[in-house]
């Protein structure tokens, strides 16, 4: 059972081929899912990448697995090391091509023999109905919530997927493992929410903490770096190029009309390996 592991700035995905795993038919079950990505029972990843799966619209499909089993829409991060993957076996040919996700379909150039990857996310989306978020439809900006002790002004967006982007003056990793749970299951998000705390540094620099969407705190996110520099924007706050910096490293992004989003970031490999039939023993 092969698994091939990277990390895109301290963000890791296990990508696993269908076509080592007949015997899993579709895809892996919640209960396989969880146990591979568990620190320590398992291969550990905050996340699987299962493909390449057939698409009629795009060069190669793409699902994407959180750590607690649910399947998330798109992701930035996922989206250059599944496409790392795609060039180091070859299967792409030429440096260039598209890639199918349940968020929609992104390209991808390959840069460096795969060590940087930009990626073109697709169009951030404000509109409630999109996100979705509650409520009469309608740009979701400069909202409040109240979660726990304190009341955040929050900007609500889609890139494929639902972020919630809260602009303060500090920001820190403790607030955001003890607001960013909260945030992630509050009731105005229908299908959870990825969390983005965001503090302008300067025009063409802004630092973000992420706590993600079914995986929990996030040393480094695409779509939350896409998300985050797209509400930066919205507010007038920077101008259409910036480097997002997270506890992980740097990503590049461009933001052209109607809030096109251009991601480039680096790509490491971590490990190949096989996968022990016991793993499966233990439920997490």
């Amino acid at each position: 059972m092969r698994f091939y592991k990277y990390h895109a700035l301290g963000n890791d995905y296990i990508v696993l081929d269908p076509s080592d795993f007949p015997q899993w038919k579709t895809a892996p079950t919640v209960e396989q899912i969880r146990v591979i990505c568990h620190r320590n029972f398992g291969v550990g990843s905050d996340g699987i990448l299962w493909g390449p799966l057939p698409s009629a619209k795009s060069d190669f499909g793409l699902r994407i697995f959180n750590p607690d089993g649910s399947e998330a829409e798109k992701s930035g991060n996922g989206l250059r090391i599944f496409s790392r993957y795609l060039w180091d076996q070859k299967l792409a040919k030429n440096p260039v091509f598209t890639v199918e996700t349940p968020g929609g379909h992104v390209q991808s150039v390959i840069k460096e023999d795969g060590r940087l990857i930009t990626v073109d996310m697709g169009n951030v989306s404000f509109v409630s109905t999109k996100i979705p978020h509650v409520g009469p439809e309608r740009e979701v900006i400069n909202e409040t919530i109240t979660v726990l002790d304190r009341t955040f002004t929050y900007c609500s967006a889609t890139i494929g997927n639902p972020h919630c982007v809260l602009p303060l003056d500090a920001i820190s990793p403790d607030l955001a493992h003890r607001y960013g749970p909260h945030l992630e299951t509050h009731a105005n998000f229908p299908r959870k929410t990825n969390v983005q705390f965001l503090k302008v540094i300067d025009r063409a620099n802004i630092q973000i903490e992420i706590w993600e969407r079914g995986a929990g705190y996030t040393l480094a996110s695409g779509s939350s770096s896409s998300a985050a520099a797209a509400v930066a924007h919205k507010l007038g706050l920077i101008d259409a190029h910036v480097t997002v910096h997270m506890p992980g490293g740097q990503i590049g992004i461009e933001i052209g009309e109607n809030f096109s989003i251009r991601m480039t970031g680096t790509v490491n490999k971590v490990a190949v390996g096989d996968m022990h039939p016991q793993l499966f023993d233990v439920k997490v």
